[in-house]
């Protein structure tokens, strides 16, 4: 459901107190050493983002865009024998990918489901992301699907491409449910799961998702991705905001074609790309304040 506690805390507050409110950015309480619940829920860093992916119309219709958008290159992909989506790093050279089965590669979380209810959570508790916390939520198995999602992911298996879902979520202690809840809400999942590759799958257990879209390149003509983070395109963001430009400026013409990026502005690797700007001292003396020093007001 949408956190409806959430909007009940936020009642008493006006716009303006969300949107001018403080916090540090590990999740810590405001100075006020007695804050009110809906004073800290108003000071999450995450408030105005979550509030935003769970309740504006312009979310939904970005979503239903971008999956609309893909169908017609899915289509168009089908068509063209030569067309592939994996980038130039993951393809292997001379592997000759013309004559396999049609496949599109996809991210889970913000991608094709909505875990929005989590971020809501640790907004109303005042609580920073928590690993523990993030698997006793997916094994809730309660994530629903993004708008748009599941119609895009059963035209590709009605059009006989196999959907690879390559997330990171955890192999071991969150491969069951993850399964469990894309079936639920009615995406194409394999019953051996073969089509589900979390992070530490054994068949390509490195961390970053290029070993993973390897494996899947091995074996079919990859045609589309999709993702809410760099990194489910191209490896090697896990660095400087100018970096993270200078791996995906090769790529420039592919989005809205080959590959598509669905808008998450909750978390991401840009975060941290972000705070790499800072030196180290700001980093770890104030984050919130090593974030603001980035801002570009010209």
């Amino acid at each position: 459901m949408r956190d409806g506690l959430l909007l009940r805390t936020l009642s008493c507050l006006s716009l303006a107190a969300a949107l001018g409110a403080c916090a540090t950015t590990d999740g810590r309480p405001p100075a006020d050493p007695a804050p009110t619940a809906s004073a800290v829920v108003a000071a999450h860093d995450n408030l105005n983002a979550t509030l935003w992916m769970q309740h504006s119309a312009e979310y939904v219709a970005t979503l239903r865009g971008v999956f609309a958008q893909a169908e017609q290159q899915l289509d168009a992909a089908l068509a063209d024998p030569d067309w592939d989506a994996l980038p130039i790093e993951d393809r292997r050279l001379g592997s000759g990918f013309e004559d396999l089965p049609p496949a599109i590669i996809v991210d889970a979380d913000e991608t094709l489901i909505d875990n929005s209810p989590f971020q809501a959570r640790a907004i109303r508790d005042n609580q920073p992301f928590e690993l523990q916390r993030w698997e006793a939520w997916t094994n809730e198995r309660r994530a629903r699907a993004l708008p748009g999602a599941l119609e895009f992911a059963r035209h590709a298996a009605e059009r006989g491409v196999t959907v690879f879902y390559v997330t990171n979520r955890g192999h071991e202690k969150e491969r069951d449910a993850t399964a469990d809840n894309l079936r639920t809400l009615g995406f194409p999942v394999s019953e051996n799961l073969d089509n589900l590759l979390l992070l530490g799958d054994p068949r390509a257990p490195a961390r970053e998702k290029g070993e993973r879209r390897k494996w899947v390149g091995e074996r079919y003509r990859v045609l589309l991705m999709l993702g809410d983070n760099l990194g489910d395109f191209i490896d090697g963001v896990s660095a400087d905001a100018d970096t993270r430009a200078r791996r995906a400026a090769p790529y420039a013409q592919w989005w809205g074609k080959r590959w598509f990026m669905l808008p998450n502005p909750a978390y991401g690797s840009w975060e941290s790309a972000i705070q790499r700007a800072c030196d180290l001292e700001l980093r770890q003396r104030d984050a919130r304040a090593c974030a603001r020093s980035t801002l570009r007001t010209d």
